[in-house]
């Protein structure tokens, strides 16, 4: 088991890829400390891993991860209830659509404070924890947007690629205290907000049936459970000593990619 006897918080746990993320954490051995928005999610969240697990493995906590003083309160239960913090994955975070036309400076600070300032706000909470006992490691969640990013991704795109530079700053910065932070680039993923946002855009319910090949090279898209597989990998000791990095999980290259004359299907 690769996270045996290891505490591991992950932020937006209570649905999606960081609900499949706590239900690989805990097949491999950890306990568990989950976080959502909404409290009745976190709650069903905690019930049903708990059935599954024991009791004693699974806990968390309901909150706004944009309330500046949350991760630390987070982060505080956690170990409260564990005793300990050996792993962070900061997977919370939003992705709502914004052009340069259309954003607003409420807008940016919206966001900014989900997806860039909330992870750096939960490390630094999680400093403690990780100088007392010698060591800690933090995956943080990005997206292949880091990169460039759609259009109407703007400000999520932004984001992202600020928390490229946060990983590689605090992977250098850390790494003489065994304190190791690494990213994961995340693709295109099938969740159930995915799907509820195809839907929104005017996508038919078989929408995942239409997607080119050139978005989905295997045939469909990426589930949560394949994302979750690379995140335990690099959360968990197996990894180590590796720091800073940012690992892509796509199914194509992403640097150099140039099939708009391949003869395919775009």
């Amino acid at each position: 088991m690769l996270l045996k006897n290891k505490v591991v918080l992950i932020t937006g746990s209570s649905s999606g890829i960081g609900r499949a993320i706590a239900h690989e954490a805990l097949i491999e051995g950890a306990n568990v400390f989950l976080h959502g928005l909404r409290a009745q999610l976190v709650a069903n969240a905690i019930e049903e891993l708990s059935t599954e697990f024991g009791q004693e493995r699974v806990s968390g906590l309901a909150g706004n991860i944009a309330a500046p003083d949350f991760p630390q309160q987070l982060v505080g239960k956690c170990v409260d209830h564990f005793g300990s913090l050996h792993g962070l994955v900061n997977n919370a975070g939003i992705s709502p659509r914004h052009s340069i036309d259309s954003t607003s400076a409420q807008d940016f600070d919206h966001v900014m404070a989900i997806n860039l300032r909330a992870p750096m706000l939960m490390i630094q909470a999680a400093m403690n924890s990780f100088r007392n006992q010698g060591y800690g490691s933090v995956v943080n969640i990005g997206s292949i947007n880091a990169h460039c990013g759609q259009p109407d991704l703007l400000i999520y795109s932004t984001t992202k690629g600020g928390l490229q530079t946060l990983t590689r700053n605090l992977g250098d910065a850390l790494g003489p205290e065994k304190i190791r932070v690494n990213q994961i680039n995340v693709g295109w993923t099938l969740t159930e907000n995915e799907h509820k946002l195809q839907l929104a855009e005017g996508n038919a319910e078989n929408w995942l049936q239409k997607v080119s090949p050139l978005s989905a090279p295997s045939g469909t898209i990426l589930k949560p459970k394949q994302v979750a597989s690379h995140v335990i990998f690099w959360v968990s000791d197996k990894s180590a000593p590796v720091s800073g990095t940012v690992f892509e999980v796509e199914q194509y290259p992403l640097i150099g990619r140039n099939r708009v004359t391949g003869g395919q299907n775009n």
